[in-house]
């Protein structure tokens, strides 16, 4: 394949391939000289239709890393505005020749509408609540790297599980790893996920017991309507992870949040900078993983 739209569309095979790919790249990183001439010459157009921090700036440095020629396109000062459709968007950029096209949209299925429509390989970062694929594969890479592997884990998903296609890559990764995943949250706000094996608690402190990883979720208020939970304060009360909720876990378990956090919400600060945190360490890791993605990809284009 060429492309990247989503962890449904891999095999365990692969997904074990990238991650140690990802290893080698970790090395990499704590080099002095963090560069490697691995894709010079290849160029890369990084088309983010939605906000990004972490998810951006993360592939732009291991694009970088990696030696290829950047682009990032502002779609505030391109001819969208202007009514430009998606397709002749995406079209006028593959005309330049590019390799990569790095897409982030606010819409499920645009990566692969454009994967099927350019020869560039297509990377999705986020496409409406469907994927995340890259955010999956660095939260496994960082579960991995803390505990050795992922077979037996017990790994809570915690949150806003509907509107999150955080979660719906990590479940379709986890359950090829025989992991029990736990969701949980509250009934309105957990979809009906039975096929990937996954179990749904709706209390917090039953569901976090003895679990290994609990992975925080953001409450999307952005691709929400109203009254899937009465307050931000109520919602604080009975599912965000505090210091109390921590210790039901395992005396080892990881802390995990793809980010944006809202501290007060989902997590409390305490717990966020605590020595059990690997936030930081997701974020460190995506460059790693992301480089690994770019480096497979070009190889399987150019042997054909």
């Amino acid at each position: 394949m060429k492309d990247l739209v989503g962890i449904k569309e891999l095999s365990k095979d692969v997904i074990e391939l990238i991650l140690n790919t990802a290893l080698s790249f970790k090395d990499v990183l704590k080099r002095d000289i963090k560069k490697v001439p691995a894709l010079r010459g290849k160029t890369v157009v990084n088309l983010f239709f939605e906000p990004s921090t972490r998810t951006r700036t993360s592939f732009e440095l291991a694009e970088k890393r990696l030696s290829t020629d950047v682009l990032n396109f502002s779609v505030p000062t391109s001819s969208v505005v202007k009514g430009e459709s998606l397709f002749d968007t995406v079209k006028t950029i593959e005309a330049y020749g590019v390799d990569y096209i790095v897409i982030r949209h606010s819409s499920s299925g645009v990566p692969h509408f454009i994967a099927g429509n350019v020869n560039a390989s297509v990377i999705n970062a986020g496409d409406g609540t469907n994927e995340h694929p890259t955010q999956a594969l660095l939260d496994a890479f960082s579960i991995i790297e803390k505990k050795g592997s992922l077979d037996g884990l017990r790994i809570a998903i915690v949150g806003d599980i509907l509107h999150s296609r955080v979660a719906k890559s990590n479940i379709y990764l986890l359950s090829m790893f025989g992991t029990n995943i736990r969701l949980i949250g509250p009934s309105t706000l957990i979809p009906d996920m039975r096929q990937y094996g996954v179990e749904v608690f709706y209390d917090m402190d039953e569901g976090l017991r003895d679990v290994d990883a609990i992975m925080m979720l953001r409450i999307q208020m952005e691709r929400q309507g109203k009254g899937f939970f009465p307050s931000t304060q109520e919602y604080f009360k009975n599912w965000g992870l505090n210091m109390g909720r921590l210790k039901i876990a395992k005396r080892d378990a990881i802390v995990m949040h793809p980010g944006p956090m809202n501290r007060g919400v989902e997590i409390a600060s305490d717990v966020a900078d605590c020595p059990q945190s690997v936030i930081l360490d997701q974020v460190t890791n995506g460059i790693a993983v992301r480089m690994a993605v770019m480096y497979l990809l070009s190889g399987i284009k150019d042997n054909g």
